[in-house]
């Protein structure tokens, strides 16, 4: 049987998917005959243009690099998405192309079911689309943060262990160390960090990267993205199929 709903991801350099695979274990898992999931691998982000003209493309998820990006490619956005200033989930409905983000649903969740009471200021690794997610997360919970980036006022060569002592969240936003650079670390002043940290890394392949490994061995309770991942993904599947007006 043809597939008549198409489902799919957009980002660059995408070697491997969570994505794909944990959408169509659910077509199994629901009996779903009709729908398809497909990894477009675009060099650039007008190449969105071309993908838009598909027929039957129901919507599809955003990674790296493209969740700003996407965004002048869209006619409407969520609360949500507009607050945050990135798209991770696309909807197309009646020709209309809406752009949500369930990377903060995915992270509050994440951070929930680990944070302390002790644990109220926070340091955001990363200023692309997933940090603009957390950091509406952490705002929406009352919890102060400081975003840390290559050219920040604060940033990865003057970060000091003192700034780390005085956070108790650290939550590592960039993709530094994902398959397959998986030897690759941030520079980061770990001796900082104690077993009273939550370090939230939000890569997920592999399952421990060199940062959440380091941040381990000085007591830290570490978290990778793998929950938060499969949040946004349940998240985005509602939003594609329960939007329907």
């Amino acid at each position: 049987m043809d597939s008549n709903k198409k489902l799919g991801l957009i980002g660059r350099n995408i070697s491997y998917s969570f994505s794909k695979k944990y959408f169509e274990d659910k077509f199994q898992k629901l009996m779903l005959k009709g729908f398809s999931y497909s990894i477009f691998d675009l060099n650039e982000i007008n190449e969105v243009e071309a993908l838009f003209s598909t027929p039957d493309l129901l919507g599809f998820n955003v990674t790296i690099p493209y969740k700003e990006k996407i965004i002048d490619y869209l006619d409407e956005l969520s609360d949500e998405a507009e607050k945050i200033g990135a798209v991770n989930c696309v909807l197309i409905q009646d020709g209309k192309k809406i752009g949500y983000n369930t990377d903060a649903v995915g992270f509050e969740k994440t951070l929930l079911l680990h944070k302390k009471s002790h644990q109220d200021s926070a340091l955001i690794l990363g200023n692309g689309g997933a940090a603009k997610a957390v950091k509406y997360a952490l705002d929406k919970h009352g919890i102060s943060s400081k975003i840390i980036s290559r050219n920040s006022e604060i940033n990865f060569d003057n970060l000091d262990k003192e700034t780390v002592q005085n956070h108790k969240i650290i939550v590592q936003c960039t993709p530094v160390g994902t398959f397959p650079n998986v030897e690759d670390c941030l520079n980061f002043p770990f001796e900082g960090l104690s077993k009273e940290h939550l370090i939230i890394d939000l890569i997920y392949n592999p399952n421990y990267t060199q940062f959440i490994i380091k941040a381990s061995e000085k007591g830290a309770k570490t978290v990778n993205g793998y929950y938060m991942l499969e949040q946004q993904a349940e998240k985005a599947w509602e939003i594609w199929n329960f939007q329907k007006k």
